[in-house]
């Protein structure tokens, strides 16, 4: 047991807690319903009657999936989390990392509502979300995925289809807003800053770094960042780790450190 609490506290802070909250949140809800669901769902209504349950737009991104979601959902929100945190060159701070995951949320959410899918929970949008933007750095780099060898930077598009295969298009849905809001994200963030001359509007505010000080996260103390050229970063012993679990990641072609 003690082993086990090392592990946790040894993982990245960010990714440990939010893969913590939803699984607790989610046991609570799915498996011994002892927290009621109608407290954290998401609800147009709830938030403009008073008094507006704003706590809602947070919530609704803690639970899971039911059955053998419980268990994977966190597994790949940690996962994908944790390969963000530690070693994506966009995100050298942690207050990047939590800026990224309050912007992507909020368009998921303003996405889930003009779309209509009107999803109670958008766990799932913000998994793939987090997915998208994790491969978008691992071009060159293969996947396995459900015993298929795919470019890393289809496996959102593959889970996309898995989705729509097993658990029909309502989940679909949700995903495609999470899809949509990490595109929007790459775009405003990098593509249009970089290729367009524009300004980074998604650039961290410096209140964020303010927080993180004042709780004691700051500087990235875990990994670290590697910047490659050509055909983009890989990963394996002598590369970072990328955003796909370990299990899935063949061996790429290493880069230096930048």
């Amino acid at each position: 047991m003690s082993g086990l609490m090392d592990n946790f506290w040894a993982a990245p802070p960010v990714a440990r807690t939010l893969a913590a909250a939803v699984f607790v949140t989610s046991v609570g809800v799915r498996l011994l319903g002892v927290i009621p669901a109608g407290w954290l769902y998401l609800d147009p209504y709830h938030l403009v009657t008073p008094p507006p349950q704003i706590w809602r737009l947070a919530t609704n991104f803690l639970v899971s999936g039911p059955q053998l979601g419980i268990v994977l959902d966190p597994y790949f929100l940690f996962s994908y989390l944790k390969q963000l945190e530690t070693s994506n060159p966009k995100f050298s701070k942690k207050e990047d990392v939590v800026w990224y995951l309050m912007t992507v949320s909020t368009m998921i959410l303003v996405l889930n509502y003009l779309s209509g899918t009107n999803a109670p929970f958008c766990l799932q949008g913000l998994i793939l979300a987090l997915a998208y933007t994790g491969t978008q750095d691992q071009r060159g780099q293969q996947a396995s995925f459900f015993f298929l060898t795919i470019p890393a930077q289809l496996v959102p598009y593959a889970m996309l289809f898995a989705t729509l295969v097993m658990a029909g298009p309502d989940q679909l849905f949700i995903q495609m807003c999470g899809l949509v809001a990490a595109h929007l994200h790459d775009f405003l963030f990098r593509i249009w800053p970089e290729f367009g001359g524009g300004r980074n509007i998604l650039a961290t505010p410096e209140f964020m770094s303010e927080a993180m000080q004042m709780i004691g996260l700051g500087e990235r103390s875990y990994g670290a960042v590697y910047y490659g050229g050509g055909s983009g970063r890989t990963t394996g012993s002598s590369a970072g780790s990328g955003p796909l679990p370990d299990s899935w990641k063949t061996r790429g072609t290493g880069h230096r450190l930048g």
